[in-house]
């Protein structure tokens, strides 16, 4: 009696599929890197590159992206 079994039996697949599809856009970024896993896997951008980044966006002044990268680059010598 198929008529009563949705699918023969297996219903129970799709809301697997469903709620692992959730996770894995919850994660964020997973267009960004392999399912989001990037920065957990040391991919993520060195200190002087989000540096860079936040100077171009504006987010710091010339000032403080100086101030900022003489710092990076004297713990770098010590290091």
């Amino acid at each position: 009696m198929i008529g009563y079994e949705f699918c023969g039996g297996y219903w129970w697949i799709f809301p697997l599929v469903m709620i692992l599809f959730c996770i894995f856009f919850m994660r964020g970024g997973c267009f960004r890197t392999m399912c989001g896993f990037g920065e957990y896997f040391g991919t993520g951008d060195s200190a002087m590159e989000i540096l860079k980044k936040r100077y171009i966006r504006g987010d710091i002044d010339q000032r403080e992206f100086e101030e900022k990268k003489k710092n990076l680059n004297q713990t770098k010598r010590t290091a």
